[in-house]
C-alpha cells in the first residue's frame, strides 16, 4: 500500500452497538442476562439429550447445535460486553481475523448441521423401518464431521479472501464486532467482485441447505399427512415445526445480514439482524425445542428436580 495516502492497519476500533451513553448501561444489563440464558438453556439442552432415555439421532444433532450456539454466543458476547464497560473498543489485527474466522465458522457450520437434521427427520418419518439401519452412530457422525469440515472450508476461503483485500483507514469498524460486511467497507479498492463472491457464497452456505431442507420437509409433510393417526400426526408436525422455526430466523437474519454488503443505508439494520444470531436465536433454540418437544421437557423437569435437591 501507498503509505502517503492510506494507512496500514495494525488494529481495529469497534464502534459497539450504540454511541448513546444513555443505552451502555441498558443494553449490558440486557445483553448480559440474554448471554446467561444462553449459557444456561443450552448447557441444560446438553445435560438433557444426554440421558439414556433421549439415545437418538435427532437428540444428538441438538446437542450439537446447543454446543455451536453456546460457542457463536461465546465469540461475540464477551468481547461486546467488554466494549459497553470500557472506552477502549480496540480490537488487534490477529484477534479480528480469529473472530471473523470463527463466526463464519460456527455460522457454516451450523447451517449444514441443520441440514444433516432434516435429513434425520426425513428418514425418520419417511423411511422409519430402514431408520436404525441408515442413522447409525456412524452415520451421525460423519454428518457432524462433514458439516464442521464444510463450515471450515467456507471461514478459511471467506477469511482469506477479505483479509487479502487492502484494508485501509479509518480503522474504525462500524459494528459490534468483526463480520464482513463491515470489513469489506474499509477496502480501499473496487470490492464489486468480491461482493459478488460473497452472494456466491450465501447461496452455497444459505440456500443450498434451506432447499434440501424445504425438499426433505416436503416430503416429510406428504407422508404425515397420510398417517391415520391424529396423535401421531400432531407428535411428527410438533417435531418438524421446531426445526423449520429455527431454520427460518437462521435464514431470515443471514440473507439480511450478508447480501448487499456495502450498503451503508442498512447498517443499522444489519447490527440489529447480527445481534439477534449471535445472541438471540442461540438463546431461543433450546425454549424453542424443549418447549415443543414432550420427551426433553420430560427428562429437563427431571434433571431440574435432581439439580434442585443438590
Amino acid at each position: 500500500q501507498d503509505a502517503g495516502n492510506h494507512t496500514l492497519l495494525t488494529e481495529f476500533v469497534l464502534s459497539g452497538l450504540s454511541s448513546r451513553p444513555e443505552l451502555q448501561h441498558l443494553l449490558l444489563f440486557t445483553i448480559c442476562l440474554v448471554y446467561s440464558m444462553t449459557l444456561v438453556g443450552n448447557l441444560l439442552i446438553c445435560m438433557v439429550t444426554a440421558h439414556p432415555t433421549l439415545h437418538m439421532p435427532m437428540y444428538f444433532f441438538l446437542r450439537v447445535l446447543s454446543f455451536l450456539d453456546i460457542s457463536t454466543a461465546s465469540v461475540v458476547v464477551p468481547k461486546m460486553l467488554v466494549d459497553l464497560l470500557s472506552e477502549d473498543r480496540s480490537i488487534s489485527y490477529l484477534g479480528c481475523v480469529t473472530q471473523l474466522y470463527c463466526v463464519v465458522f460456527l455460522a457454516a457450520t451450523e447451517w449444514y448441521l441443520l441440514a444433516a437434521m432434516a435429513y434425520d427427520r426425513y428418514v425418520a418419518v419417511c423411511r422409519p423401518l430402514r431408520y436404525a439401519a441408515v442413522m447409525n452412530t456412524r452415520a451421525c457422525l460423519s454428518l457432524v464431521l462433514l458439516s464442521c469440515c464444510s463450515g471450515k472450508v467456507v471461514s478459511v476461503v471467506q477469511t482469506a479472501w477479505v483479509f487479502t483485500l487492502p484494508l485501509c483507514g479509518p480503522r474504525r469498524i462500524d459494528y459490534f464486532f468483526c463480520d464482513i460486511p463491515p470489513l469489506v467497507t474499509l477496502s480501499c479498492t473496487d470490492t464489486s467482485l468480491y461482493e459478488k463472491q460473497l452472494i456466491s457464497a450465501t447461496v452455497l452456505v444459505i440456500f443450498v441447505p434451506f432447499c434440501l431442507i424445504l425438499l426433505s420437509y416436503t416430503c416429510i409433510i406428504s407422508s404425515i399427512l397420510k398417517i391415520s393417526s391424529a396423535e401421531s400426526r400432531h407428535k411428527a408436525f410438533s417435531t418438524c415445526s421446531s426445526h423449520l422455526t429455527v431454520v427460518t430466523l437462521y435464514c431470515a437474519s443471514g440473507t439480511l445480514i450478508y447480501l448487499q454488503p456495502k450498503s451503508s443505508n442498512s447498517q443499522d439494520a444489519k447490527k440489529f439482524f447480527a445481534l439477534i444470531y449471535t445472541t438471540v436465536i442461540p438463546t431461543l433454540n433450546p425454549l424453542i425445542y424443549s418447549l415443543r418437544n414432550k420427551e426433553v421437557k420430560e427428562v429437563l423437569i427431571r434433571v431440574m428436580a435432581v439439580l434442585m435437591k443438590k
